[in-house]
């Protein structure tokens, strides 16, 4: 009963045109005051050890440094690199932003800035060339969500905040998921463009792939030093973010010298207003989760799905419609706040193994970022493009398709996921 109360109140405040983070932490307070004698004591106190964790600190810092390379020519040097390697194929500026979007993504943990940094200097481009807008929107949209899949990503360590999950090892997982779903989604390019017989570039030499491979190098390099830091255990996921954010500053300022030192404070407000907004969502989803297991509901559950007789199959096909359906009317970061406390207890009950469902609700998190109501990639590329939500949702649905059945092969074949953790962990 009170769990209905629960997600009634929540529903009813969402509905007003609420934002969620206040809604959730309405919630909480009415419940906790109204029906409830929980010490108002208690609540400041979980406010306070909710956000008091070191992986949390990452978020700010690859926000910061995502920013940084957003503004400092990284984005364009990248789209170059990825021109000359497969440009001359059908569809080559657009197999390039794929490209690119994959690159940038595992320097940015974040798809809204993977689709802003290469979406507003690929797309004009494709337009130059006589590509449909409405193709290259479809291109950029879906291709910008690899953000949240391919580490690092900022998705990622909000899972790991909520379900005490190793972050390094959720990276680690999100490496061959995020290629494979990469080269996916470069395959239905490929046939779109070479059944509509989209321009092709000329092919690069090998000099000319050397220079532009030269010129990025110092943004790919990010990649080596994030990721290899981690594998190498010479520093954590919290500090490779902080690492990420000094390099990402020194290379937009001093070495590409495409960010002039007066622009800095600007990147900094607004990392710093994109980072409270997160810390908000995280702090009331906190108390959301706080009161969600003083109230046993998360056991109860559990208790219920493993009593109708759900296998781990039928549970995970549940928990994909219930978070395609969260998509609906919620983004990434408070659906993961929100379900996965609810939803990974009856996970570690069937026995399916963490790092595995926390990869299956990223993949969801990606579809929901490309769909109507609320998919915050088409509004991004709304913006860089001035289409209607409506135009941008019809040009996304092949890639859309694509990603559902990636979807499919990640959640009943975990191997894809914990393949390359268990190499390098075990």
């Amino acid at each position: 009963m009170n769990a209905l109360i629960i997600f009634v109140l929540l529903l009813a405040l969402m509905l007003t045109g609420m934002p969620i983070s206040i809604s959730l932490g309405l919630t909480v307070l009415t419940f906790l005051f109204t029906m409830t004698t929980v010490p108002i004591e208690s609540v400041a106190l979980k406010l306070f050890t909710g956000i008091e964790k070191f992986e949390i600190m990452a978020i700010p810092f690859f926000i910061l440094a995502g920013n940084f390379l957003t503004h400092g020519g990284v984005a364009r040097r990248m789209i170059n690199f990825a021109s000359s390697m497969v440009g001359h194929w059908h569809g080559g500026l657009a197999l390039a932003g794929v490209m690119a979007c994959a690159l940038f993504a595992a320097v940015s943990g974040s798809s809204p800035a993977t689709v802003v940094a290469i979406g507003s200097i690929i797309l004009p481009a494709m337009v130059r060339q006589g590509y449909p807008k409405r193709f290259g929107a479809g291109v950029i949209t879906t291709s910008g969500a690899l953000g949240i899949l391919i580490p690092p990503s900022i998705v990622m360590v909000m899972y790991s905040v909520t379900t005490n999950t190793s972050v390094g090892k959720l990276f680690m997982a999100g490496v061959v998921p995020g290629l494979m779903l990469a080269f996916l989604l470069g395959l239905t390019t490929w046939y779109l463009a070479r059944k509509h017989g989209y321009p092709r570039m000329a092919r690069a030499s090998w000099g000319e792939r050397w220079g532009t491979f030269r010129k990025s190098a110092w943004g790919l390099i990010l990649i080596v030093i994030v990721m290899g830091g981690i594998y190498t255990g010479m520093f954590t996921p919290t500090e490779a973010a902080a690492v990420s954010a000094v390099y990402a500053f020194v290379i937009a300022v001093f070495v590409y010298k495409d960010l002039k030192l007066k622009q800095v404070g600007k990147v900094l407000l607004d990392s710093a207003a994109m980072s409270a907004m997160l810390l908000y969502i995280i702090t009331n989803a906190v108390l959301f989760s706080f009161l969600m297991t003083s109230e046993n509901i998360p056991q109860m559950m559990a208790e219920w799905i493993t009593g109708q007789g759900l296998g781990v199959i039928s549970f995970l096909l549940v928990v994909n419609i219930l978070l395609l359906l969260a998509g609906n009317v919620m983004e990434p970061s408070s659906i993961v706040l929100i379900m996965a406390p609810i939803l990974f207890p009856v996970a570690m009950k069937l026995g399916i193994d963490p790092i595995h469902f926390g990869i299956l609700i990223v993949v969801n998190m990606e579809v929901g970022m490309c769909h109507p109501p609320v998919g915050l990639n088409l509004y991004v590329a709304s913006g860089i493009t001035k289409m209607g939500i409506t135009e941008l949702t019809i040009a996304v649905w092949p890639w859309l398709l694509t990603m559902l059945a990636f979807l499919v092969a990640v959640t009943y074949i975990p191997q894809i996921s914990l393949w390359l953790p268990n190499l390098i962990y075990s």
